[in-house]
């Protein structure tokens, strides 16, 4: 049995952590049992994080297969015509010598729509040798990724319907998702196709103590020395809502500072996070950005150890597909204080966590920033956003909330633009605070818990690894997997009604955020 694991590529990130977690866990559950694991992409990852992965896999004999085709079609510099031909000769390779029922593609990420050529010629190929293919979606091309649009049509994608086809429509596909809110949406057109496939998750070792403090005299020499750290482990993106961390920040632990740890992953990301950093250089707030960016991993603590050293750790993204962060704040026994997320939280709850320190949203009253200026700001981004959707989702997107309010009231910081997120963290946060406060009532308790040290941890719930344990995640997967085998796809599916039907959830007013309409701010 060959179980080749296919992946844009393998940077640092979610996806790879659930690769890296993942396999391992697979070795004894197929039947015939893995003779060999292939691991397929267009940029190869690390020595270090290449030798850890193969010696977890030990006895299993582990190949990587680097084709450029195979990354994001952004970075190509082939004509499309060429890329697809690239893939089909490369999958062509791949799968030589595979049989039906002995080789299953485990293929992460297709539903980004990086590379929809990569997507259209691999279902090909496996149906044509009745491989088995396993697309795990983490994220969507429709949540909030709509500059994927333009890219998709110069590929040749013409209209919505190709791209459905090419997602949805190959029969023979099982489709893994991470959160039951997906796995809803995508039944009533996919049905048993679909399988709910949590991340796999389990409490940490204790950093040692070491560790700890070799992290937090790190860290002194990037912020002023044993000042408190409140910590974001995340990359440098707009959906993390980083601005929103740092008013909690301000607001709670005035003398903390605020400190995150991966840098800008994509060129999109660039402009929001040089206007952040420009602000907090020029009114000088307590900020650090990206502290692991650029420097060489042996020289730097782990994320982990970060973690271990510092105070608190703050979620406050806008969207999540699962919401690993949750459980990495349970795991490391740090208090957490985190936005609620409607996809995730419902899986969280059945999963046993509770978080005392979550909140919806941070309501902002609007003497604490130009409302009319926003108004006309959000106006003129809604209407180029919604001018760049494709025409058949236009009239679906409806007009996001301070667009829809009659007249100023108070409004959610995360559905504020940056400058606009930037002005209520120019005012003193004393002043803010005391403005905000009656809007949000439960900030009082938690500053003073955060005064005393006494935010409230989230303990590892005792039956969580019946979801997110090893042998629950093999057990699952595996599943999906003989699905495949029992049922080879033989009815049509209505792709274009499934990702339709996906959109205009997506699409829905409490889904809009206009940190996300543009790369531009």
């Amino acid at each position: 049995m060959r179980l080749i694991v296919l992946h844009h590529h393998f940077r640092p990130g979610g996806v790879r952590r659930v690769i890296e977690l993942a396999t391992p866990m697979l070795r004894a559950g197929f039947r015939p049992p893995l003779s060999e694991v292939v691991l397929a992409g267009g940029e190869a990852p690390e020595t270090p994080w290449w030798d850890r992965f193969a010696a977890a896999l030990v006895p299993v004999p582990v190949r990587l297969v680097l084709e450029p085709a195979f990354g994001y079609l952004a970075g190509q510099r082939r004509t499309p015509a060429a890329v697809a031909r690239r893939c089909r000769q490369a999958l062509e390779q791949l799968l030589a010598g595979s049989q039906a029922g002995a080789a299953a593609v485990w293929a992460h990420n297709l539903s980004l729509g990086r590379n929809l050529l990569l997507t259209r010629e691999l279902t090909r190929a496996c149906a044509a040798r009745g491989v088995t293919l396993l697309a795990h979606h983490h994220d969507w091309w429709f949540d909030h990724r709509w500059t994927r649009w333009p890219e998709m049509r110069r590929a040749g994608f013409s209209n919505v319907r190709a791209v459905a086809e090419t997602l949805f429509g190959p029969p023979a596909v099982q489709h893994l998702v991470i959160n039951s809110t997906d796995a809803r949406l995508l039944r009533p057109a996919l049905g048993g196709r679909v399988h709910w496939l949590p991340n796999p998750a389990s409490p940490a070792e204790p950093v040692p103590a070491p560790q700890r403090t070799a992290a937090r005299r790190w860290l002194d020499r990037r912020v002023p020395p044993e000042v408190p750290v409140w910590l974001v482990p995340t990359r440098l993106l707009r959906r993390k809502n980083l601005a929103e961390a740092l008013l909690l920040t301000r607001w709670l632990r005035p003398e903390a500072w605020l400190v995150t740890t991966g840098g800008i992953s994509s060129p999109e990301e660039t402009a929001y996070a040089r206007h952040l950093a420009a602000a907090a250089t020029r009114h000088r707030w307590p900020l650090r950005l990206a502290v692991l960016a650029g420097g060489r991993a042996d020289r730097q603590p782990s994320v982990p150890a970060l973690m271990a050293a510092a105070e608190v750790l703050l979620l406050t993204s806008l969207i999540e597909g699962f919401g690993l962060p949750y459980l990495e704040a349970a795991a490391a026994q740090r208090p957490l204080l985190a936005r609620t997320l409607p996809n995730i939280a419902p899986d969280l709850h059945r999963f046993g966590f509770r978080f005392p320190q979550a909140y919806a949203e941070l309501a902002i009253p609007p003497e604490l920033f130009d409302w009319r200026a926003e108004r006309d700001r959000q106006a003129r981004g809604f209407h180029r956003w919604r001018h760049a959707l494709p025409g058949a989702y236009r009239r679906r997107a409806e007009p996001p909330a301070l667009l829809a309010a009659a007249a100023p009231g108070p409004i959610a910081f995360s559905r504020l633009t940056l400058r606009a997120q930037i002005e209520v963290l120019g005012h003193p946060p004393e002043r803010s605070l005391e403005a905000a406060r009656p809007l949000n009532p439960f900030l009082a308790d938690w500053r003073e818990r955060a005064s005393h040290g006494q935010l409230v941890l989230t303990p590892w719930p005792v039956g969580a690894s019946r979801w997110l344990g090893g042998t629950a995640y093999a057990r699952r997967l595996l599943r999906a997997w003989r699905a495949a085998r029992c049922d080879p796809g033989s009815e049509p599916v209505d792709a274009a009604a499934c990702q339709a039907h996906c959109v205009r959830d997506r699409l829905r007013a409490e889904h809009l955020y206009p940190l996300l309409w543009s790369p531009e701010v």
